[in-house]
């Protein structure tokens, strides 16, 4: 087996572990750091397929500003033991069944699938310069670019009116 093979097997555990864990965990801030760690792995599986930027934008959109948002999402809504609903055990062995049953679905499909061997087009065009990708993304990708940024927004808007206490006066 070569070194790649190996590191992407590696790579790849981490990546199905850590992304079990953090739908396992019962702690919230274990499930953020165990996300973290999933979505780092996968700047590894980008750094292998040769696509440095993507794996730079992993690193600062997703491990970085999205697991800020929800750390804090998760320290505003001060998740306490008291207030958690504890799910029965019949409903984590289930989610746990389905969890398998997709893993062994997705590995037959990997391992059956065929690949398609045919002639390599080169344009000469380099797609992975940040001006190319800049240009695509501003020109042709601008409306759902300013889409998925309003999106968010509200979605922090949303969480913010969601964890507000209100005020009970007394009278």
């Amino acid at each position: 087996m070569s070194a790649l093979l190996i590191t992407f097997y590696i790579l790849s555990t981490i990546t199905l572990g850590s992304a079990f864990l953090t739908i396992y965990s019962r702690n919230p801030i274990h499930s953020a750091i165990y996300l973290v760690i999933c979505m780092i792995s996968i700047v590894g599986h980008y750094l292998m397929f040769n696509a440095q930027f993507l794996a730079m934008v992993q690193v600062i959109v997703y491990a970085g500003a999205i697991m800020v948002l929800f750390l804090f999402t998760i320290m505003l809504m001060n998740l306490n033991r008291e207030d958690e609903v504890h799910k029965p055990r019949i409903t984590r062995l289930g989610a746990i069944t389905v969890f398998i049953l997709i893993s062994v679905v997705l590995v037959t499909v990997f391992i059956n699938s065929k690949t398609i061997m045919g002639e390599y087009d080169v344009s000469g065009e380099d797609f992975q310069s940040i001006k190319t990708l800049g240009k695509v993304l501003l020109n042709d990708y601008m409306v759902p670019f300013e889409f998925a940024s309003i999106l968010l927004l509200v979605a922090m808007i949303g969480v913010v009116l969601l964890s507000k206490k209100e005020k009970i006066e007394k009278k």
